[in-house]
């Protein structure tokens, strides 16, 4: 916790002046993303409150704000912790993800579309192979993802969709083995890439659907058997 706290201090200049509930909950949620502050983990106010420099009053309003997004959780008398999901959380998970990612994909209309930033993020995912850093080419496709959301050109869906790509990465970082779960999608991110490139909307949403129904039974497994041995008396 000591390593976490002393880098969450940097993060203290991006408060500026008009330090905010909603900058602080920025930060966290970006910490919490990269696994700075894994699931299960309380959170400290005095710790992290004197680390970014921020009131107490200012730091339970951004944890309320986090836990209104399911990232925290309060339990009466112990604090406050970065959620563990379940197997059924994620199943949730992976249902909006299905109707969101779909949906946007159906209605992009006409080619061509405006494709760079998800070929960054393929590019992305393939140097961090590449490097053998597999968690940030779990963080490759996240990205990959959300600017396939942000191809919807909308920015309720953009707000929604990173709420639940935060969510998710709650159950990466109890994935034991990052490269079984994240390699394979490197080759399905490109095609869907080539898809839309080719202005085949519907080849693209036949990819992605098969894609995320796959996605979830292998991260649904991996899971269930995480959080069951961790359970296990």
């Amino acid at each position: 916790m000591a390593e976490q706290l002393s880098e969450l201090a940097d993060d203290r200049a991006l408060l500026g002046r008009t330090s905010t509930a909603e900058r602080v909950s920025d930060i966290l949620r970006s910490r919490i993303a990269e696994g700075y502050f894994p699931p299960g983990t309380r959170l400290s106010e005095d710790s992290i409150g004197g680390a970014l420099g921020v009131s107490r009053n200012t730091l339970r309003e951004s944890f309320r704000l986090l836990t209104h997004e399911r990232l925290l959780v309060h339990e009466l008398n112990r604090g406050v912790f970065v959620r563990v999901l379940s197997v059924e959380d994620v199943e949730d998970i992976y249902r909006t993800r299905a109707l969101v990612e779909c949906a946007v994909v159906r209605g992009l209309g006409e080619p061509p579309y405006g494709l760079d930033a998800l070929a960054a993020a393929v590019d992305e995912g393939r140097t961090a192979a590449r490097e053998g850093d597999w968690k940030a080419v779990g963080t490759a496709n996240i990205h990959f993802h959300r600017e396939l959301v942000a191809l919807a050109g909308s920015d309720r869906t953009d707000e929604l969709m990173r709420s639940v790509f935060a969510e998710l990465r709650l159950a990466f970082h109890l994935v034991d083995d990052p490269r079984r779960l994240h390699e394979p999608y490197l080759a399905r991110n490109q095609q869907i890439h080539e898809a839309l490139h080719g202005g085949d909307r519907a080849e693209a949403e036949k990819l992605l659907s098969v894609y995320l129904s796959d996605s979830l039974e292998r991260v649904v497994e991996v899971y269930r058997r995480r959080v069951g041995a961790e359970n296990a008396p």
